[in-house]
């Protein structure tokens, strides 16, 4: 899961640029605009929900999480039924371009590529690339973990293992298979820290009773909105207005918690796209 999801996602301009060459032709005739949506008391988000917690299936194999309780309360807020259609990485961009489903959820980080072919509404969460170690470990900075006595772990195959292998060969690098097993090495004692996406660590460190730390100074932040089609405007400001109602009250945050079991780590408000 995680930043092998990331690689995926990040996958997906691929798809992105396949329906490029239809979004140059304009907002397509059966794109539904906000009246239409509003007429039939209806919008439909697509939701992945191979991306836990953001999406997941629960044990009445119904799409749930966190993607779905906001897609939830945004159309109560627009007044609407909320319909949720399960998309993959793959199919989340061309499903909204192409009109078969009005919004889509499901970590769309917002890219300057993704934004040629769809429009983005201000972002409702982030992700952080960042460091985890210990309390016992001293790195402010994830540079200095550019150190031949530095022990990192990470997912083989997964994305920082290029990263690491970039920008920090002085570290010495275990590989492993799977995020459980990478995260019981620092427990263990066999590693000092790892890179990855935070925000979905929790449920791995919560089985070891041991004093996780995330380095201050992330690595990078994820700003992820919602995808609407090219051009829908009136929608896209719309649903920013109802984003930024639940900022406001703080159901992002309490959902965020529930299904993160944490706080988020970097507030989706500090983005310059959100005004």
């Amino acid at each position: 899961m995680k930043l092998i999801r990331n690689a995926n996602r990040r996958s997906v301009l691929l798809a992105a640029s396949a329906a490029f060459g239809a979004a140059l032709l304009g907002r397509p005739a059966w794109a539904r605009t906000l009246d239409e949506i509003v007429a039939s008391k209806k919008i439909v988000f697509g939701v992945n929900p191979t991306l836990p917690p953001l999406g997941i299936f629960n044990d009445k194999n119904e799409i749930d999480g966190f993607d779905v309780e906001v897609a939830n309360k945004i159309g109560e807020l627009l007044g609407v039924k909320t319909e949720i259609v399960q998309v993959g990485s793959p199919d989340r961009i061309p499903f909204v371009s192409s009109g078969k489903i009005d919004a889509v959820l499901g970590a769309m980080t917002i890219t300057p590529e993704r934004q040629k072919v769809i429009d983005f509404t201000v972002p409702v969460h982030t992700e952080v690339l960042g460091v985890l170690t210990t309390k016992s470990k001293p790195y402010k900075d994830w540079m200095e973990l550019n150190d031949p006595s530095v022990r990192l772990v990470e997912v083989r195959g997964a994305t920082p293992v290029k990263l690491v292998q970039e920008k920090l060969p002085k570290a010495q690098l275990l590989l492993l298979d799977n995020y459980p097993d990478a995260v019981r090495a620092i427990a263990q004692g066999r590693a000092d820290a790892m890179i990855d996406v935070m925000d979905f660590m929790t449920e791995h460190t919560r089985k070891h009773k041991i004093d996780w730390r995330i380095v201050d100074a992330p690595i990078e932040v994820y700003f992820c909105g919602i995808g609407v089609q090219k051009g829908n405007d009136a929608l896209r400001e719309k649903l920013n207005g109802a984003i930024k109602q639940l900022h406001a009250n703080g159901f992002v945050d309490e959902r965020w918690k529930k299904w993160f079991g944490g706080p988020m780590l970097h507030d989706p408000r500090t983005a310059p796209s959100y005004k």
